[in-house]
């Protein structure tokens, strides 16, 4: 059992590796990534100004977010070939493929939205009262939304009009997501202490959780269709 656990964390860390090193060698999808963050946050600083309605800046700050996500995740399976997707069937264990596309969505998803949470704060103006909370919701609402829209794009790869089946599936799943982040981003910005709040970290953590097995259990499945 010892074995098979090391087997698979290391073909997991294998695919992270080849992930990154495709997107350093690439390098125009992640720049490309933060001039649509830089461009729109700029446009709305051109067009509000600055915001003094903590709503609103709550609101703008995670559809800006959620827009980044959607563009960085949805290529985890919607742009591969079907001769490369031959190969990882053939020589890639499918429960470390999506474990490992999970954890670099992650990473990937992570570091975009602290630097969208800079540039915001930079120039539309900051209302955060707690920046160690709020780093921490942006954290666990960057993995929730990467695990989610990986399985989506995973399910939207296998069909016809992949497109439009990431949008159709992808709405529904996220929105309790989404309602929970904004409630738990709400909070820190007004300031309520953890002891009030933190029942909705624990409820992210546990769709990150579930999330994770439910792609783990059920990808090996949809990869044999």
């Amino acid at each position: 059992m010892h074995y098979i656990r090391a087997m698979f964390a290391a073909e997991v860390g294998h695919i992270l590796r080849k992930e990154f090193k495709l997107e350093f060698a690439q390098k125009f999808p992640f720049t490309g990534m933060l001039l649509y963050i830089f461009s729109t946050v700029f446009i709305c600083y051109l067009s509000l100004y600055q915001i003094i309605d903590v709503k609103t800046w709550n609101a703008l700050f995670w559809i800006l977010s959620l827009f980044a996500a959607v563009n960085a995740v949805a290529k985890s399976f919607l742009q591969e070939s079907a001769g490369l997707n031959l190969y990882y069937y053939t020589f890639i264990d499918p429960q470390a493929l999506i474990i490992a596309r999970i954890l670099y969505n992650m990473l990937l998803l992570t570091v975009l939205m602290l630097l969208t949470y800079f540039i915001y704060a930079l120039l539309i103006g900051n209302l955060v009262q707690n920046h160690g909370m709020f780093i921490l919701c942006i954290v666990l609402g960057s993995c929730g939304l990467s695990s989610v829209l990986t399985i989506v794009s995973a399910i939207s790869a296998r069909g016809s009009n992949s497109s439009a089946m990431m949008a159709i599936l992808g709405f529904p799943l996220l929105f309790p997501l989404l309602i929970t982040i904004l409630k738990f981003s709400k909070n820190i910005i007004d300031g309520i202490p953890w002891s009030v709040s933190y029942k909705y970290a624990m409820v992210l953590m546990a769709i990150n959780i579930i999330t994770i097995t439910l792609g783990y259990i059920l990808f090996p499945y949809l990869w044999r269709e």
